[in-house]
């Protein structure tokens, strides 16, 4: 009996000490609360993929998690409290989903974010965390985070950048340098500087070269910094993203057409009615060259000009660009930041011809079998990243995805080229480059 007393107190003492243990797992048992302020719109693909990731983060705190969400598309109302949110934590709303735990907030959602917000939380449950409203009302300070929510680093004249943005950094070289070399700017560039270097002045070449690139510059910035807004703007309407990708996706096959089929049907290059009038353009500042402002306005006048004319040409890597920048959530400031980087690197190539032209006072035209194999691979590219804008954009943002990426279109390019230009040939099969010029000497006997 006393044995069995015993025992029975014993298994007592071990229950209450293994009722006051928290439960393997049980993420909940804390005193503390978190609240997480979530804004987003109804229709917004982001919102929905990280309104997923709230409620099972729910499931597992349980009611010590208090989401407070605001729909803000369909009620506006709700947009002055997005609003004054901003204003306490001094970011812009630049678009949804936007998400405030504490003293951090994040505007987008990846999945870097998303580990971001999970360690806030469990951080919040651990060590408490403060009532993000409590900041809005002026009742707590904004205390700066130890560890700021993103990974930045500074690089020279670029200012910060954002490492979870890394892949896109990635693409947004490779796309603009393929861009850059565009058969279309570089063959108007070419026929330009061969005109300049007959006046034999190095001061006029100089400053047409300037001038003509920094406006055509100016031209492309506002443009790709359109397109980029417009589609910041719609893009909470998923079948608009896949839209525009299916278009880019057309061209892509359009270019690729041009290397098979060069100037036959629909073609992406400058048409050759339109050159006349580009050559009357160029004769115009040659003839202007003598006095200083008439050769300044003919060559704005002329890059003007040629910017529209080259629309068709040079167009779609930047949709596809700021397609990819939006489907992946970029800020404002990333897009900045990055447009910058593009535009360095788009005409990298023509301030290397345009240096050399200066430099050595000659000038070689570019050949149209070069502008073939340009439009080979800028197609193969444009192909493969419409098709993963339309499957998952979300793999560009993963640094080995895109790398992967862009190798096959470079694959793809070099394994088309061997096959055109070595093996069909022995089969009495000519393509590319070769079908262009054969076609041209029959339309020269025919005349």
């Amino acid at each position: 009996m006393k044995k069995r007393t015993i025992s029975l107190f014993v298994i007592f003492i071990l229950f209450c000490l293994f009722s006051a243990l928290p439960a393997a797992g049980d993420h909940t048992a804390s005193s503390y609360l978190v609240k997480v302020y979530f804004f987003w719109g109804e229709g917004c693909p982001h919102c929905a993929q990280e309104e997923v990731f709230l409620e099972k983060i729910q499931e597992k705190y349980g009611d010590q998690l208090i989401i407070n969400d605001f729909e803000i598309w369909q009620h506006s109302e709700n947009v002055e409290i997005l609003k004054q949110f901003a204003r306490a934590f001094n970011f812009e709303p630049a678009g949804v989903p936007v998400t405030i735990i504490g003293n951090l907030q994040w505007v987008g959602f990846n999945e870097q974010k998303q580990q971001e917000m999970e360690d806030a939380i469990t951080a919040g449950f651990e060590n408490g965390v403060v009532d993000a409203q409590d900041i809005v009302d002026g009742k707590t300070e904004l205390v700066p985070p130890e560890v700021a929510p993103t990974r930045t680093i500074k690089i020279p004249l670029l200012g910060e950048i954002d490492l979870s943005h890394q892949s896109l950094l990635v693409s947004t070289i490779i796309i603009a340098l393929v861009d850059g070399v565009n058969p279309c700017s570089l063959w108007v560039l070419t026929m330009l500087l061969a005109m300049i270097v007959h006046t034999n002045s190095r001061r006029k070449t100089m400053i047409i070269g300037v001038v003509f690139l920094t406006v055509t510059a100016l031209v492309y910035v506002l443009f790709i910094a359109g397109v980029f807004t417009i589609l910041n703007y719609i893009s909470y309407m998923k079948w608009i993203q896949v839209a525009v990708a299916v278009l880019t996706l057309t061209l892509g096959f359009i270019n690729l057409k041009d290397y098979f089929f060069f100037k036959e049907g629909i073609s992406l290059t400058i048409d050759d009615k339109q050159k006349p009038g580009l050559f009357q353009k160029i004769r115009n500042v040659m003839n202007h060259s003598d006095n200083f402002w008439a050769m300044i306005g003919a060559t704005i006048v002329l890059s003007a000009g040629v910017s529209l004319v080259e629309f068709s040409c040079t167009a779609a890597f930047p949709v596809v660009w700021s397609n990819l920048l939006v489907a992946n959530n970029a800020s404002q400031t990333t897009f900045i930041i990055l447009l910058i980087v593009y535009m360095i690197l788009y005409q990298l190539d023509e301030l290397i011809i345009f240096g050399i032209c200066v430099v050595t006072m000659k000038s070689a035209r570019m050949q149209e079998e070069h502008g073939q194999i340009l439009k080979l691979f800028s197609g193969l590219l444009m192909v493969i990243l419409s098709l993963v804008m339309i499957i998952n954009p979300a793999l560009m943002n993963h640094l080995g995805n895109t790398l992967i990426i862009f190798g096959l279109a470079i694959l793809l390019t070099a394994f088309t080229l061997l096959l055109t230009g070595a093996i069909l040939p022995i089969f009495g099969i000519h393509v590319g480059h070769k079908r262009g010029a054969s076609s041209r000497k029959k339309s020269s006997k025919k005349k």
